[in-house]
């Protein structure tokens, strides 16, 4: 019997890694248009900020540590209060909050623009709806949260482009919303790859997005 329950786990294992992978690589060989509506990029150094959410923050945060100009990425919670913006809350999906990144860059070397390129291309599936890979609820949402009304028309312009050019099988669900709130994560999620590089759910769900923008934007990658 035990032996039976052995060959049944191999095989159950087996069978999640092959979905999980699939999904994970759902956009991996989508070939994005740039986009329309852009902005030409700084004459000189200039710090910003873009935050996005796509799924479980490990994964988008490791793609996007990896790209050329970004100079900080934290883990972190938007859209909902700071009283409940704990992992252990925020798990439970009820507390209106997404699992986002905050993404510090230099302007004058990576646009806004290439960042949702990045975004949509191989930092997750926008076309998912509440849900990333194995993970699902409101917390995996889909979306970005814009500091002002710059970012707000490019994401939206963007959004439409994709939509109208059909490069997804299905609409993009992504969220455009304005950024009321962003809460650092615990300390433990912060650089969790990089921590755990080995790690199953990691070695399945998110090195193959780092692997992706190597591929993908080798001028952009570090």
């Amino acid at each position: 019997m035990s032996r039976y329950l052995s060959l049944m786990l191999v095989v159950f294992l087996l069978a999640t890694t092959l979905a999980c992978s699939a999904v994970t690589n759902a956009t991996a060989d989508v070939s994005l248009p740039d986009p329309v509506v852009d902005a030409p990029l700084a004459t000189a150094t200039s710090a910003q900020t873009a935050v996005f959410a796509g799924g479980c923050f490990w994964g988008v945060e490791a793609v996007f540590e990896h790209v050329k100009g970004v100079t900080e990425v934290t883990s972190g919670y938007s859209g909902g209060a700071a009283k409940t913006a704990n992992y252990k809350a925020v798990s439970r999906g009820e507390t209106g909050h997404a699992e986002a990144v905050r993404i510090t860059y230099d302007s004058s070397q990576v646009s806004y623009e290439q960042l949702l390129k990045i975004f949509f291309s191989v930092a997750h599936d926008p076309t998912e709806l509440n849900r990333q890979g194995p993970d699902t609820g409101t917390q995996y949402r889909s979306a970005i949260f814009y500091s002002n009304d710059e970012q707000k028309r490019i994401a939206q312009a963007y959004i439409a482009q994709l939509d109208q050019a059909k490069v997804f099988k299905r609409p993009i669900v992504t969220q455009v919303v304005a950024l009321d709130s962003y809460y650092k994560a615990e300390a433990y999620h912060q650089d969790y790859l990089a921590h755990h590089p080995n790690e199953p759910y990691i070695v399945i769900n998110d090195q193959p997005k780092v692997a992706n923008l190597r591929k993908q934007f080798p001028d952009l990658y570090k």
